[in-house]
């Protein structure tokens, strides 16, 4: 088997550098996802039983990313896990669990903080106006 053969990717998938797949059970990227750098997508574990782990077996479960997710830096998401379009996962979270569409989620297990609002499209950083403050 060829590392990266079951990673999937959508179009205008963005991923930086120092990133792992562990694609030993299928990894799906959905359209326009931002992947910051050193995260790591597994879809790979081993058994608690010493003996089973001994003995080479593993446990593999796909792992579903929706469109227009965003992966902030040092994020792991372990195998199993969806994770819902238009999510944010904060920098360093470990994602242990599904995560709907359109939250921010963080920390380690990563657990949702907010929804994802129409405020969002007009504010940014604790209520500072996009317009004055972000240069494209």
């Amino acid at each position: 088997m060829c590392a990266g053969q079951h990673v999937h990717l959508g179009k205008d998938v963005y991923i930086n550098f120092n990133c792992i797949f562990v694609d030993d059970a299928n990894i799906y990227i959905g359209n326009n996802t931002m992947i910051s750098p050193n995260v790591t997508i597994t879809s790979a574990s081993h058994p608690v039983s010493p003996k089973l782990r001994c003995e080479g077996y593993g446990c593999n479960k796909p792992v579903y990313r929706g469109k227009n997710v965003w992966l902030a830096s040092n994020v792991t998401v372990m195998p199993g896990v969806h994770i819902g379009d238009n999510s944010i996962i904060g920098a360093g979270s470990v994602v242990t669990k599904d995560i709907p569409a359109n939250v921010i989620a963080m920390g380690t297990p990563a657990v949702i903080k907010r929804e994802i609002t129409s405020d969002d499209d007009i504010y940014y950083d604790g209520g500072k106006l996009i317009e004055e403050n972000i240069v494209r």
